[in-house]
């Protein structure tokens, strides 16, 4: 998402991003989330670009579920009509025969849940999609569609920082069998001890709309901060990688998908898993993220999750 929008300025050099992504696959990456609505449009056409030469060696995750119209998302839209238009075109810009993880963006309150499970169901008995996949959604939501096609995946937040999925959803996904995949693993950079507590976004950045990055709240979780600093220095590595790391200890089924631009970047994340935290740091570390400070999204942006 952050080669195409919600991050500041799009950093503008299509070759680039080519080259990350490509860059990826030789280090061993495989898997790869998009959106039709990242941009609109053109981030599916990069990664389909990009991917088209290598795309027997990937996974290629993209989503559904919104009425794009002037170039944004205008709300939600999980029609039945809408998920095939939405497929077709993926399946064009993705330069692709399948999409192996279709998720629903967000839940619909507008369409039934078992009639978006039931018309994915038909593009996997048809070949193309391999695999159904939900985002934000909550317990009963995933319970209703994996009756109706198996939910491999539920995408959401998940971090240090966002840990509210813990309590009933997590629960939920172990005992249906199901993936999960946190999105914003670094608390959209917080995490990474790159953004000071009187950093300014530029315009466009989604951050400058999210409680938790007001100037208040990033200095009330700085000692969040301090102490991921303090074991990333013990264990000569970066704080990006103690936070990934943390994640990737939680639950044997997950995969985060941390955002990039940059390879030196792709290298520090890809160096998480080679960090294994104590049981003391992993310790220390939730007890300091039992407390984090502002909301993880705005009330609008709250409107469309289940949890």
């Amino acid at each position: 998402m952050g080669m195409s929008q919600s991050y500041g300025p799009n950093p503008g050099d299509h070759d680039e991003m080519v080259a990350v992504l490509r860059g990826a696959v030789e280090r061993g990456i495989t898997f790869f989330d998009t959106a039709e609505v990242y941009g609109p449009y053109v981030n599916e056409e990069l990664v389909g670009e990009a991917l088209q030469p290598l795309r027997d060696q990937v996974v290629i995750a993209t989503k559904f579920g919104w009425n794009i119209r002037d170039g944004r998302g205008r709300g939600l839209d999980s029609r039945p009509e809408q998920i095939r238009r939405v497929a077709e075109a993926s399946l064009r810009r993705l330069r692709t025969d399948r999409i192996d993880l279709l998720y629903q963006h967000r839940v619909d309150p507008a369409v039934p849940i078992e009639d978006v499970a039931g018309t994915v169901a038909e593009l996997v008995a048809a070949g193309k999609v391999a695999h159904f996949g939900l985002s934000e959604a909550g317990p009963a939501t995933i319970r209703r569609a994996h009756a109706v096609q198996p939910v491999t995946a539920l995408q959401s937040e998940y971090s240090l920082w966002t840990r509210d999925i813990e309590a009933e959803i997590i629960p939920t996904l172990d005992e249906l069998g199901i993936g999960l995949v946190p999105f914003s693993p670094l608390g959209r950079g917080f995490l990474t001890g790159t953004i000071s507590a009187t950093a300014e976004f530029t315009p466009g950045d989604l951050r400058a709309t999210i409680p938790r990055f007001t100037v208040e709240n990033r200095a009330a979780n700085q000692a969040l901060l301090d102490l991921v600093g303090r074991i990333a220095q013990a264990h000569d590595a970066t704080e990006a990688q103690v936070a990934l790391a943390w994640l990737l200890a939680r639950r044997p089924s997950l995969v985060p998908i941390p955002g990039t631009r940059r390879l030196q970047r792709l290298d520090e994340n890809i160096g998480a898993t080679r960090l294994h935290l104590s049981g003391t740091d992993l310790t220390e570390l939730g007890e300091a993220a039992a407390g984090v400070a502002g909301a993880r999204y705005n009330e609008a942006m709250a409107r469309l999750t289940e949890h």
